[in-house]
């Protein structure tokens, strides 16, 4: 069949990396202003998506697939460097999942969820996806929980 006749598929809002073929969270401008070197970021325009997967070098991209790279960024983030805060806003730590899994007492992982609702909490702008940390945090525990048994 000749192509000029095949329908293009009509957007959905849905974006996959260039690198790694991961679907994107779309983020925010103000979350990209946070997260990018200011050398870098001219790089990649106003509409921008989040490359979630840890193995990736890229950490935010567009539909032109102008990608910024993980070492183009201000600091580390999760999941890139599991050395980062999965929680921005209030510093908790893989280290911080990996006690309250040890200890069996999601009490932090509550204390936590009990912040992240309150206006201290910025995820919009300070996590690198522009969404909340909870359902990462209660997924490392779930799993770290179910692994402990």
């Amino acid at each position: 069949m000749n192509k000029a006749f095949v329908r293009e598929p009509e957007p959905d809002g849905r974006a996959f990396c260039p690198r790694c073929a991961a679907l994107g969270v779309q983020v925010r401008t103000s979350t990209l202003d946070y997260h990018i070197r200011a050398d870098f970021r001219a790089k990649i325009g106003v509409y921008a998506w989040f490359c979630g997967f840890a193995n990736c070098e890229v950490a935010y991209f567009d539909l032109f697939e102008r990608v910024v790279l993980v070492n183009e960024l201000n600091h580390p983030i999760y999941p890139k460097d599991t050395s980062a805060a999965i929680c921005p806003c209030f510093g908790f730590t893989l280290e911080d999942v990996d006690v309250a899994i040890h200890e069996r007492s999601p009490t932090t992982i509550r204390e936590l969820l009990t912040k992240s609702k309150s206006n201290e909490a910025n995820c919009g702008v300070l996590a690198p996806s522009g969404q909340c940390c909870m359902q990462e945090v209660q997924r490392l525990y779930n799993r770290g929980v179910g692994a402990a048994n």
